[in-house]
């Protein structure tokens, strides 16, 4: 009877494999369908600089998100702890499990913004041609190439523009809320006195598994925002500090609502 129950499930097995495979299969070539759509108009955004052009990529960009997330049966809500003013600059930061994350965050931030994103990406075919245009890339293994990514996340700053940071750096696979976060955003933002907005992707670690994107599946995408910390008045001193406050309300949060990887 065992033997009979086994073969029976490894029967019922293959076929939901299967179709897992010809739904990756189909959001892949969806995927690259509407990049190629979306490079036309990244060519030419490019000829009107760094930051009229760099925002309608970004706008673009979120265009495709949402006709790819449509395709493939995905649900993207945005829900807000507290209201959220569109207009106002901040430093976003948010915890980074999956590779969903990339498309989660233009379906999330409908205001100008750069995002801060690994060099790596860039060497992806023609994907990376977007990415050069859309994000300030860094090389964390170069301390030259931090250090002038910092310079031109300042510059976006000043120039009215709010970016997003990853403070964990790469992906979270210890299975607590977080992993321990790097100082930069932290500090950029007492620098620059811009407050932080913490946001969290709840789902994207059960929609697409960090391990493989053949575990990309059809369901929810929730993204919170939580209140925004001020940094007015700190300083240098003050960095320490403030890492670990958005670290501590971040992981509450995320314990809160239950996010999938917590263990």
């Amino acid at each position: 009877m065992r033997v009979r129950t086994n073969k029976s499930f490894t029967w019922m097995k293959h076929p939901l494999r299967f179709l897992r495979y010809v739904y990756c299969l189909y959001a892949l070539i969806t995927f690259i369908v509407f990049m190629l759509l979306v490079i036309p108009f990244v060519i030419v955004a490019s000829f009107f600089g760094k930051m009229k052009g760099g925002n309608f990529i970004y706008k673009a960009c979120s265009v495709w998100a949402d006709a790819w997330f449509f395709l493939i049966g995905i649900r993207h809500r945005n829900l807000y702890e507290s209201p959220h003013n569109k207009n106002k600059q901040y430093i976003f930061v948010a915890n980074h499990i999956s590779y969903l994350d990339a498309p989660v965050i233009v379906k999330t931030l409908r205001q100008k913004v750069r995002v801060l994103g690994k060099v790596e990406m860039s060497a992806v075919p023609l994907f990376g041609f977007i990415y050069r245009k859309a994000v300030v890339t860094v090389d964390r293994s170069s301390a030259a190439h931090r250090a002038k990514s910092v310079r031109i996340l300042k510059s976006v700053i000043r120039r009215g523009v709010s970016i997003f940071i990853f403070p964990e750096g790469t992906f979270n696979e210890t299975h607590r809320p977080l992993k321990d976060l790097f100082d930069g955003a932290f500090r950029i933002a007492i620098e620059t006195q811009t407050p932080i907005k913490p946001v969290l992707f709840l789902d994207a670690y059960e929609r697409m598994h960090y391990h493989s994107v053949f575990s990309l599946n059809p369901g929810r995408s929730r993204t919170v925002f939580l209140h925004e910390i001020p940094v007015h008045g700190l300083t240098g001193k003050d960095v320490e500090a403030l890492k670990q406050k958005v670290a501590a309300i971040m992981e509450q949060k995320l314990q809160e609502y239950k996010a999938g990887w917590i263990q």
